[in-house]
């Protein structure tokens, strides 16, 4: 059976005086899982460690973004890391820094046994 997409979650993160991207895409992520209980996969009777999360990451500079540490956020199933250039850098007052912002979406994909409602 194909995998199908369940659930959509949105976050956004902050480095605000380090310019470190990767702070910023973890907080992101963060942000995008810590406010929700997914009850989807006991409703469906599937295991929880079944999820497949695709993480897409919105930065200024996504080279600099460490996939491996963002993809240790997620608490189950396994996952994949995309990032994109997208988030927004703000200078600081002086021109010293950048306060840097990050979007995450986290795409929840489930393979449901027969039988199972979409």
């Amino acid at each position: 059976m194909p995998m199908r997409r369940m659930v959509l979650q949105i976050g956004m993160g902050t480095d605000i005086r380090g310019d470190e991207p990767t702070k910023a895409a973890v907080r992101a992520l963060r942000d995008a899982l810590w406010h929700n209980s997914l009850t989807i996969t006991h409703a469906l009777g599937v295991d929880v460690d079944s999820m497949r999360v695709k993480v897409t990451i919105g930065v200024p500079d996504p080279r600099r973004v460490d996939k491996a540490a963002v993809l240790a956020v997620l608490p189950h199933g396994t996952g994949t890391v995309e990032v994109v250039e997208g988030g927004l850098a703000i200078p600081t007052a002086d021109g010293s820094g950048v306060t840097l912002l990050a979007q995450a979406a986290a795409e929840v994909f489930l393979d449901l046994p027969e039988g199972a409602a979409a």
